[in-house]
């Protein structure tokens, strides 16, 4: 997907299979495995072939140019778009009972990756105001909303945000995860036939996971020198720098396939 949307996406045309599969080739990706991974994103619709004599080409479905056109807006806007926060959060409060576990689960896990936090049971925070109509998709979906309330304030006086982060948010993890992430990309000067290629598809998608994985608190919120900071900065300029030639090299590869 990370191929596909980096290079064929901003293309519009069909590629072929031999180059599909000598581009994961250049990722250590074996051809029995690239075959596999073009027949799944094919079963799931995301892609279409076309036999022309002996050989086979693919296009992007509507459904998988939306998909890929919104992911990368994610993807690349992503460290780049810091919003201004007035201190006022987005207080959810929805229980399932205890016996309803499957339940808890699927509500855990949307509203995680929603951004939301918990800093008690049953009780859902957000700085980010404009998750609201997303909190009250996910409760309606899951039967819960008759249940539910939100409330917008400003943190008052008893106990203090930094302590309510901290239980709502685990950012250790996170902060490891960036912290590897500038580590492998930090030093790295590819070079060779396909060296380009190879480090900006990667660099892409390490980076594509962040956007699910971080909640995007604002930087009050955030620990002094947060490295998911320092990680954004690089991924961009890496990507700008490394663009041109990564581009130049997929057309390469895709006219030596053709």
């Amino acid at each position: 997907m990370t191929i596909l949307g980096e290079y064929v996406l901003p293309r519009d045309q069909p590629i072929w299979t031999s180059t599909l599969v000598e581009a994961l080739r250049v990722l250590d990706i074996e051809e029995k495995s690239a075959r596999q991974a073009l027949a799944r994103s094919s079963a799931e619709g995301w892609v279409v072939s076309e036999r022309v004599g002996r050989r086979v080409r693919w296009s992007l479905t509507p459904p998988g140019r939306r998909l890929l056109t919104e992911g990368a807006e994610r993807i690349y806007a992503f460290g780049n778009d810091e919003r201004s926060w007035d201190g006022h959060w987005l207080m959810l409060i929805v229980s399932v009972p205890e016996a309803k576990r499957d339940l808890r689960h699927r509500l855990r896990t949307r509203l995680t990756w929603a951004g939301f936090g918990s800093p008690v049971a049953g009780v859902w925070v957000s700085p980010d105001l404009t998750r609201q109509r997303e909190a009250q998709q996910i409760v309606q979906d899951l039967g819960l909303d008759a249940q539910a309330m939100s409330f917008t304030a400003a943190y008052g006086d008893v106990g203090d945000q930094e302590t309510m982060v901290a239980r709502s948010w685990d950012l250790s993890e996170l902060k490891d995860r960036y912290e590897d992430f500038i580590d492998r990309f930090t030093g790295l000067h590819p070079s060779g036939e396909r060296g380009v290629l190879r480090a900006q598809t990667e660099l892409v998608h390490e980076w594509r996971s962040f956007p699910f994985l971080d909640p995007r608190l604002p930087l009050k919120l955030l620990p002094d020198g947060w490295s998911g900071v320092r990680a954004a900065d690089l991924f961009h300029r890496k990507h700008v720098e490394w663009r041109p030639e990564a581009q130049a090299q997929w057309d390469e590869l895709a006219d030596i396939s053709g």
